[in-house]
């Protein structure tokens, strides 16, 4: 079982508490690094990224939400798919001014994330989800989790330290809006995902998360290494080993497998849907591909225990590369 996590990651003696931990991620003030990870404050400005997104997961839905601080500029996304009609309802982004001009992101996991700009409106925190635009409405109440949030800090090549906190199979309630009509997020999952760190110039992952029914995951392999894989399963956080992707990359909607070293998940992704895109402002890019459909096979909390069978998860897949 994983330790608890810190009062706070940085500590009194300006190191971060390293590693992985159970529990509610505190205290991300990178201002406060002692030598050798301290930087000017010019350099943490550029290089301080933070987001905080959640999966909405109900029988009829899946919708996915955003808000991205990049330091120099902010953005959200959203998007809603109808699962038994396999259509996507709506999909839309919309870039905001530097700051708190058109965002505010939580300092930590604990806080509330706001968005507001040209017609999109967005509060994302703990227990729920507001959002408002011309192209979608959603009101989403979270309950408590079964089981304890991991909490992940480690260092970076290139940067100095990113720190992320992944909250999965919150009960859900509310209700999902479009054209279309009205949604019910009734006996759905929610998963949060709130990261904060100083990152390097040119950072890429890939990621794979999924939660529902008592078993949930998230996996990466990229920038941060194994620090954010881990199991819920039946109550319990199980932490997992390296994660491996195998996909076509030039075409992220055929299947992909997920696997860890440590022989506790292997998984078929099946997507039905996505959302790309591809952006180049010449001072930074983006190349984005979000798949969402389905995760089947088996997970297990450790090498030895009885495997326990996946079929029709809800989830994403992601392949991400960013020069910011």
């Amino acid at each position: 079982m994983l330790p608890p996590a810190p009062e706070r990651i940085v500590g009194a003696d300006g190191r971060p508490v390293l590693g992985r931990h159970a529990g509610i991620l505190r205290g991300c003030d990178w201002e406060r690094l002692a030598p050798p990870l301290a930087r000017s404050a010019l350099w943490r400005r550029l290089h301080h990224k933070r987001w905080h997104y959640v999966a909405l997961a109900s029988e009829g839905m899946f919708c996915a939400v955003a808000i991205v601080d990049l330091g120099w500029m902010t953005t959200c996304f959203a998007y809603a798919f109808e699962r038994g009609d396999g259509d996507m309802l709506a999909n839309f982004s919309q870039d905001g001014l530097p700051g708190r001009l058109s965002a505010t992101l939580a300092a930590d996991a604990r806080g509330t994330s706001t968005f507001a700009r040209r017609g999109v409106s967005i509060d994302l925190g703990p227990s729920g989800l507001s959002l408002r635009s011309p192209w979608l409405e959603i009101d989403a109440s979270f309950g408590t989790a079964p089981a304890p949030a991991l909490v992940a800090a480690a260092l970076v090549d290139g940067g100095a330290v990113h720190a992320t906190q992944k909250t999965g199979g919150l009960p859900l309630e509310g209700e999902v809006r479009t054209w279309r009509g009205e949604f019910a997020l009734h006996g759905g999952t929610a998963s949060i995902d709130y990261s904060n760190g100083l990152l390097a110039r040119q950072t890429a992952w890939r990621w794979a998360s999924a939660h529902g029914g008592g078993i949930g995951f998230n996996l990466q392999a990229g920038y941060f290494g194994a620090n954010e894989n881990a199991l819920w399963l039946d109550g319990g956080l199980f932490p997992l080993g390296p994660a491996r992707f195998i996909h076509a990359a030039a075409d992220p909607m055929e299947p992909w497998r997920v696997f860890t070293e440590d022989d506790c998940l292997d998984l078929v992704f099946t997507p039905v849907a996505a959302r790309h895109e591809n952006r180049n402002l010449r001072i930074a890019a983006s190349r984005y591909v979000q798949p969402l459909g389905t995760f089947s096979g088996w997970v297990r909390s450790t090498p030895d225990a009885p495997q326990r069978m996946v079929s029709h998860l809800a989830g994403v897949t992601e392949q991400h590369f960013a020069r910011w």
